[in-house]
């Protein structure tokens, strides 16, 4: 299974990003075994959004920019609502990267 990296940028991405170079500073982690673990972590984010993920969210705002590029599309919005079954709530600026899941068969 293929898989992006984007979720590497997440907080939880780079807190283990964060852990795995201060393991490996001190000695306690090869470099190898780092990779093998971000790899495994890209493969289990995107699973894990596949089948246990099913709410919707509805987001409305100022589209200020927009970009389309290595099939990755970059919404900037401004003055958003984001709305979902528990929450609804004013965003000042809210940055979307949305990825074809298609891509990941191939």
């Amino acid at each position: 299974m293929a898989t992006f990296e984007l979720y590497r940028r997440s907080t939880i991405g780079m807190c283990l990003t964060e852990t795995l170079d201060q393991m490996f500073s001190n000695g306690t982690l090869s470099p190898e075994l780092a990779i093998q673990v971000l790899v495994q972590f890209d493969k289990s984010m995107t699973e894990a959004l596949e089948t246990q993920v099913k709410s919707k969210v509805s987001i409305k705002g100022h589209l200020h920019t927009y970009r389309f590029c290595d099939n990755v599309w970059t919404f900037i919005l401004q003055d958003a609502f984001f709305k979902n079954e528990e929450i609804q709530e004013n965003i000042a600026s809210m940055k979307i990267v949305a990825c074809d899941s298609k891509l990941l068969t191939q």
